[in-house]
């Protein structure tokens, strides 16, 4: 039979996952999911175990080779997907320094990444179109190195989260655009790493050479080892392709470009980005990524919490889920009786998070209600900035585990103030994933592509919150830039 089967690998911030799917329907197949258990340090450390790792990737690939059962043979190509930054340092036996990945909302190099911000952040800017943050690997690196957490020497190569399953899978080590820009590692200009990136983080001696090279997204990177295949359960020599950070899979599981979609990603992470023109001078936002297209940029307005406020939420509550702590929300009117909540968790920049006017009659739900609005309307505050560049981003889409619950898509719809399109499919980065496996097979460039895409529905807002949801907003933003100062004299910084 003729191998008809595609599957995307996507390890998230809090989970890995693979989906299988057929090539000429799109139709999934087969699906399997497993949690990253990490590990949270003093000091804002974030980490994930290389056995934990490894063990999710196997299990996966296995219970999908289990779930195809006799159609394994018909698996054509696999492509990876990851979160972006983090810092996957390999050490002279190719294994992750000290057994264990640094997760991106890893917050030990934030002190760090805010004093190269003040000495080097605007040239960085104009040169990688970004400046320094905490969950940068170079950053992370370089603090790892400073306080001989590890070793200097001990480095040899670093990966980003898909490079290092794609390593895994066929013992070949290269990157590509997306992910090292995101980094901030490439000059926007050029499309090629950016020595001064590395230089300023004071860990020239890796340099780009560390990542391996940069191959295009679709492009195959290696076959499966027989040992890799062994392990799984699937044939020996499978294709490996070259993905792209998870945020560009998705939106290419959507064709967020070709139809003119901004995305808000309801993740871990709260990130919010459109595919635009080439602009000069650079717009004021968070990112601009050269993702390997001379005449397009990603721009991105992110921070480092979005469902992760809800999910701490749920733990202190000791409720299941997400779903559970919006169910709480949902039982109290929007503005939870004057209770507002900075939704950092995550920190990032030198921000926290916290209850803002706390007082002795608001209950769980009230809390819950001030986290669930706070997360939605820094999503709004996030596009209102990318808005405000000139960029078009009044055609939305919302990703990500929570775009599921359609009563915070409906909220942030009505924030944004007009109707946003969801995909409730939380498997986009592995759907993206797998648009790259059939690149490498040139089964999109063939026309077939769009059969893979993932659906979408459309939210309408409540128009009879209109008023209730401007003048939300306006206070939010209101707090957020009254706090800064705050955040900033808490964290010992200057402005």
């Amino acid at each position: 039979m003729k191998p008809n089967i595609l599957i995307g690998i996507d390890m998230g911030s809090s989970s890995l996952k693979a989906l299988a799917l057929e090539a000429g329907s799109g139709r999934a197949v087969a699906l399997s999911r497993m949690p990253l258990p990490h590990d949270r340090l003093p000091g804002g450390g974030c980490e994930v175990g290389a056995g934990a790792i490894r063990a999710a990737l196997t299990h996966v690939l296995r219970d999908v080779a289990h779930q195809l059962g006799a159609r394994v043979a018909e698996v054509r190509a696999i492509g990876c997907t990851g979160h972006g930054a983090g810092l996957y340092a390999l050490d002279a036996r190719n294994e992750l320094v000290g057994g264990k990945a640094i997760a991106s909302t890893d917050q030990r190099a934030d002190a760090r990444a805010r004093s190269l911000g003040l000495s080097h952040g605007d040239a960085l800017f104009a040169d990688v179109g970004c400046r320094p943050w905490p969950g940068q690997p170079t950053v992370i690196a370089a603090e790892l190195l400073g306080t001989d957490a590890v070793q200097r020497g001990a480095v040899r190569r670093l990966l980003f989260a898909k490079d290092y399953l794609g390593f895994l899978l066929t013992g070949e080590i290269a990157t590509d655009a997306s992910d090292a820009s995101t980094a901030g590692l490439v000059s926007i200009a050029s499309g090629t790493w950016s020595q001064a990136a590395f230089d300023a983080s004071g860990i020239a001696d890796l340099g780009p050479r560390a990542f391996g090279p940069l191959v295009p997204s679709g492009e195959a990177i290696g076959r499966l080892q027989p040992k890799e295949a062994a392990l799984c359960g699937l044939p020996a020599g499978i294709p490996v392709a070259m993905g792209a950070i998870d945020l560009l899979a998705s939106m290419t599981a959507i064709c967020a470009e070709g139809r003119g979609r901004a995305v808000s990603v309801f993740g871990t992470w709260c990130v919010n980005a459109v595919i635009g023109p080439v602009l000069e001078p650079k717009p004021g936002v968070a990112a601009v990524v050269n993702f390997g297209r001379a005449d397009k940029r990603l721009y991105m307005e992110n921070s480092p919490s979005s469902m992760a406020n809800i999910a701490w939420l749920a733990g202190v509550f000791g409720l299941p889920d997400a779903r559970a702590v919006v169910d709480l929300a949902m039982s109290v009117p929007l503005g939870a009786g004057g209770l507002r909540f900075l939704p950092f968790v995550n920190g990032g920049g030198g921000v926290t998070a916290g209850f803002v006017g706390l007082k002795s009659h608001h209950t769980r739900g009230d809390m819950a209600r001030a986290v669930v609005d706070a997360v939605a309307a820094l999503h709004a505050r996030h596009t209102a900035r990318l808005a405000a560049c000139g960029l078009p981003v009044s055609a939305s889409t919302v990703l990500g585990g929570g775009a599921s619950d359609t009563r915070l898509v409906r909220l942030l719809a009505g924030l944004l103030g007009h109707p946003v399109e969801r995909c409730a499919d939380d498997e986009t980065g592995a759907r993206g994933a797998a648009l790259y496996a059939a690149m490498s097979q040139g089964i999109d460039r063939a026309g077939q592509g769009s059969a893979l895409l993932a659906p979408c529905d459309t939210v309408e807002p409540d128009a009879a919150q209109a008023r209730a949801h401007a003048d939300f907003n306006a206070g939010f933003n209101e707090l957020i830039d009254t706090m800064s100062p705050v955040f900033s004299h808490l964290a010992g910084g200057v402005r």
